[in-house]
């Protein structure tokens, strides 16, 4: 069995930081999302079948620059395998806690966590709308290291999946949003450090591809 992975065209993000959380959207985006893709608190923990692409290097905690790249090379890798080898089917769970992902296609069953406060950014992809992308901050990390981040990327069955994921973990970001700045509430607003703020930052991008490709256009415009 090959792999396809097919480039298509199709909003707005949620930038978050420990004190403040600010939402915005495009005009449109009400009208070009269906309920079936909207998620909540209340639905989590909500689980995907996903194919994993595998994981890259990122250069940077959020945006979409940062995703790009990494997910080109692991599309390019995956359209490249032989015939004999498919991407790993997995169940991708995204929870208040954060997202588990468990293998369900080898004889031993792999299963990894990653906690909501060690990813930092989530996104469907631009180019490839059936891609979901997030960058987690690799575990023990060292600010001084050049990469101290992954992006790791998954192919769902449609576009529409891929955005309902989105929205599933921009509500386990709202809801840990809401607890950070409820813990910092009962502890008297006491400062934390810089590395410690840093993992408390985190943005999901809600865009459409469409509205990502239009702003891109313009701001290269403006430029």
């Amino acid at each position: 069995m090959s792999t396809k992975i097919s480039n298509g065209s199709g909003g707005g993000g949620i930038n978050t930081a420990p004190n403040t959380t600010s939402i915005t959207t495009n005009n449109n985006n009400n009208n070009n999302d269906s309920p079936d893709v909207q998620v909540t608190v209340k639905d989590l923990p909500i689980s995907f079948k996903v194919k994993y692409l595998g994981s890259q290097p990122a250069t940077g905690l959020w945006g979409i620059k940062h995703t790009r790249l990494p997910v080109d090379h692991l599309v390019s890798v995956a359209k490249n395998l032989p015939p004999n080898r498919i991407l790993p089917f997995c169940n991708l769970t995204v929870s208040l806690d954060g997202v588990k992902i468990e293998s369900i296609t080898s004889k031993l069953t792999s299963v990894s966590n990653f906690t909501i406060d060690t990813i930092s950014y989530g996104v469907q992809d631009l180019v490839y709308t059936r891609v979901f992308a997030m960058i987690v901050v690799k575990e023990n990390y060292n600010l001084k290291e050049k990469n101290p981040f992954d992006v790791h990327a998954f192919v769902c069955d449609s576009r529409a999946m891929a955005r309902k994921l989105t929205f599933a973990l921009a509500a386990s970001f709202q809801d840990y949003s809401k607890r950070v700045k409820e813990a910092e509430e009962k502890n008297g607003g006491s400062g934390c450090d810089t590395e410690k703020s840093l993992r408390k930052k985190f943005a999901i991008d809600l865009r459409t591809p469409e509205e990502m490709q239009q702003d891109i256009t313009e701001q290269e415009t403006e430029a």
